[in-house]
């Protein structure tokens, strides 16, 4: 990647500003991000601040930073490592990108560059002679199947030749480039085939209704073609041969006949196994029909847990204990969880209670170190604890202490109390803001 910097400092305005409409817009922004995760808007700014300004500038950089809080390094970063930002002045009527991946140098992106070297500058990210003018080469913009094309702004102008897009940077030289009409430049339509389309010119074969319609005439139109010869057939036969005898009746039946089982399947679901309780072949009263079904057997566990004597030689389970404790690591759903047994509280007679001291005229606003709520600030105030430099002083018995009497398991250790309370104690959230890189909550 190459090494982006920011423009010469001959060209960086003193200032920025967001205009009215823009600085509404980059509130909304803002407010789309929980509260403590503002920073996360830096992107969207600094594309505002680029449209406004048409490049992005250092004081716009700074602005922003210190719109939302965070270190105005961390704002550099963002511009230097996204190419989407312009870090120099750009053509005041048009910064045209020409994509150069794969599928469009394949159709010409080559030559639409040589357009650009020839109209606007030999270089890249320089302006014409009249500063209204720059482009650049760029990766893959995502209209591949109408390549070439080039971005302008936000619109795409596709299905390029080099003529075409002279005429395109003539539109916007004179200021007319709002008459150029963005997208394909051939007469295409979308991203259809250029030469018309040849599939899906119908819908009628994607509902399935129709489908269906059509199988069963087809299937009907076999049905009757192979019906027809059999039935000549038949005629001709019946006008030669003499009639024949009708055919004995076949004799009624004695009794109910049981249904048959010639199209049952044969196979190893539940619904057919022999062992599970099956309807009776016969039709029967459905008393006779339970008592005659064959049941699997009542399950077991100590049963099946046996092993058989003629194996062992002696009576015995085949494994150990069923339950066996599961490992610390298993997860288990939140409403399967154990409620934690409360531990005692440590006695405020202990050793290791960190001193107290009497309520001082100015009281340091505890909330400040992460962890730290207004009912857990009402609790230190009760120990005698008031300021920063008391909790900076926490020796490990101390910590250990509080967190079991706040029943916390952990939590001082884990948020770092003693390094939060340290800065704020040496500088307040200025100190804060330079030890952790953002402003406490």
């Amino acid at each position: 990647m190459s090494v982006r910097r920011l423009a010469d400092a001959s060209v960086q305005p003193a200032t920025f500003a967001f205009n009215e409409a823009n600085a509404a817009a980059a509130e909304q922004w803002i407010a789309k991000y929980p509260k403590g995760r503002e920073q996360s808007a830096i992107i969207p700014l600094l594309m505002i601040a680029q449209e406004q300004e048409g490049w992005v500038t250092k004081a716009a950089i700074e602005t922003i930073s210190d719109m939302l809080g965070m270190p105005r390094i961390r704002g550099l970063e963002v511009a230097t490592f996204y190419t989407q930002y312009q870090l120099n002045p750009v053509g005041t009527r048009a910064h045209i990108q020409v994509c150069g991946t794969t599928p469009c140098m394949l159709r010409g992106s080559e030559a639409l560059m040589d357009v650009c070297r020839s109209k606007i500058h030999h270089d890249q990210f320089h302006t014409n002679d009249k500063g209204t003018l720059s482009w650049e080469e760029v990766e893959c913009l995502g209209a591949c199947v109408n390549a070439p094309m080039v971005m302008i702004f936000k619109d795409t102008f596709e299905d390029l030749t080099p003529e075409r897009l002279a005429e395109i940077i003539d539109l916007y030289d004179v200021g007319k480039g709002a008459e150029v009409k963005p997208g394909p430049q051939n007469g295409r339509h979308g991203s259809e085939p250029a030469d018309g389309l040849k599939t899906l010119t119908s819908e009628k074969a994607i509902l399935k209704s129709t489908r269906d319609k059509e199988a069963k005439a087809a299937a009907k139109a076999a049905k009757d073609a192979a019906a027809a010869p059999a039935a000549a057939s038949a005629a001709v036969v019946s006008q030669v041969a003499p009639a024949a005898a009708p055919a004995p009746a076949a004799p009624a039946a004695s009794g109910p006949v049981a249904p048959s089982k010639s199209s049952k399947p044969k196979t190893d679901a539940p619904e057919t196994s022999p062992a599970l309780a099956t309807p009776s072949p016969v039709k029967v009263a459905p008393a006779t029909e339970k008592a005659a079904s064959v049941r699997a057997p009542r399950h077991s566990a100590a049963n099946a847990n046996q092993a058989s004597p003629e194996v062992e030689a002696v009576s015995k389970p085949r494994s150990g204990p069923k339950n066996k404790a599961e490992p610390a690591a298993a997860f288990k759903a939140p409403e399967t969880k154990q409620p934690v047994a409360k531990t005692e509280k440590p006695s405020l007679e202990d050793k290791n209670r960190p001193a107290g001291i009497e309520r001082p005229a100015t009281v340091d606003d505890l909330k400040l170190i992460s962890g730290v709520g207004p009912k857990i600030e009402a609790i230190l105030h009760s120990l005698g604890i008031y300021t920063f430099a008391q909790v900076a002083a926490w020796k490990k018995a101390e910590r250990e202490w509080v967190d079991g009497y706040l029943n916390f398991r952990g939590r001082i250790e884990r948020d770092d109390w003693v390094k939060q309370a340290k800065a704020l104690a040496k500088g307040g959230v200025a100190e804060y803001i330079r030890v952790f890189g953002k402003k406490p909550v």
